[in-house]
């Protein structure tokens, strides 16, 4: 489990030296920015010596500095505003190279996903939704494009696939009000986590449907609803989300859902084609080929 490094300061505190204190209470107060300083930069900022800062890290329990500053970005992505986001992005982005520096942090964050997936929750994930008597999916805010996609896919290789819109509150457990035992409530949220997802979460457990959430870690109040846990690394882009890592997980669910229900995929997709070409939803390539 992640540690949390506002604790671990405060548990720590009588034992840390005259150096180490300046360290906690400049972390205390100035964790967003804190988060991402260089040791040799913390060190400076609050009159301590690079060495002094590494060791530090070392004493909370982290394997280095680099581990510290990482559990700090994790827990400042569900406390900063938009505002102090993009104060905090001018810290640590390149700003002559605003292309290079958010793909490189995308690849990185879905390398850090394939390394620590859960292969057994993601096999149990897939299981729960093809047993399913009925999937509902709710992703709100910035997760309602992860949700909408899920949900696209889902209700081509299923017929019991019902898309929670972010409408006002009342209306949400309006859409699930039948949800039953032998359901499957998958929830989706990312920093900042939204508290009408983790509520209709709630509900959905209480009404006895399996819950399954994609949320990128240990922090997510999802922890504490979900029978399922799928962990996707998400990352914070300045003002926005990188929602590339758990975009690219739910790809994966909907591929092994759709593998598990091969046998219904060739006969639906034949008969979208046809409708798809009565209808001239897509350009004709051959057309424009010819011209």
């Amino acid at each position: 489990m992640e540690k949390d490094i506002m604790a671990l300061l405060s548990h720590n505190e009588k034992q840390f030296s005259k150096g180490q204190r300046k360290i906690a209470r400049y972390i205390s107060e100035y964790y967003d920015k804190a988060a991402f300083m260089t040791a040799g930069k913390l060190g400076k900022t609050v009159g301590v010596s690079e060495s002094t800062v590494v060791r530090f890290a070392a004493e909370l329990g982290y394997d280095g500095y680099p581990d510290m500053r990482k559990a700090l970005q994790e827990i400042i992505r569900s406390r900063l505003t938009s505002v102090q986001r993009i104060e905090a992005a001018n810290e640590y982005m390149n700003q002559d190279n605003i292309l290079s520096s958010v793909l490189c942090s995308d690849i990185e964050k879905l390398r850090t996903t394939l390394d620590e997936c859960d292969q057994e929750a993601f096999n149990a994930a897939v299981d729960a939704i093809v047993s399913a008597n009925s999937v509902y999916i709710v992703g709100m805010r910035s997760s309602t494009c992860l949700a909408s996609f899920m949900g696209l896919y889902l209700n081509l290789l299923l017929d019991n696939v019902h898309i929670i819109q972010d409408t006002a509150a009342s209306e949400i457990y309006e859409q699930i009000i039948r949800i039953k035992p032998g359901d499957v409530f998958i929830g989706i949220s990312y920093p900042r986590y939204s508290s009408r997802t983790a509520k209709a979460m709630r509900f959905a457990r209480d009404a006895g449907a399996k819950v399954i959430g994609i949320t990128d870690g240990q922090g997510s109040p999802f922890v504490e609803l979900a029978d399922i846990l799928i962990f996707a690394k998400s990352d914070m882009v300045s003002f926005l989300d990188s929602l590339v890592a758990p975009l690219s997980m739910i790809n994966a669910l909907i591929v092994a859902v759709g593998v598990r229900t091969k046998e219904n995929i060739s006969d639906t997709f034949k008969r979208l084609e046809t409708i798809w070409a009565d209808l001239a939803v897509y350009e004709n390539a051959e057309e424009h080929s010819d011209g």
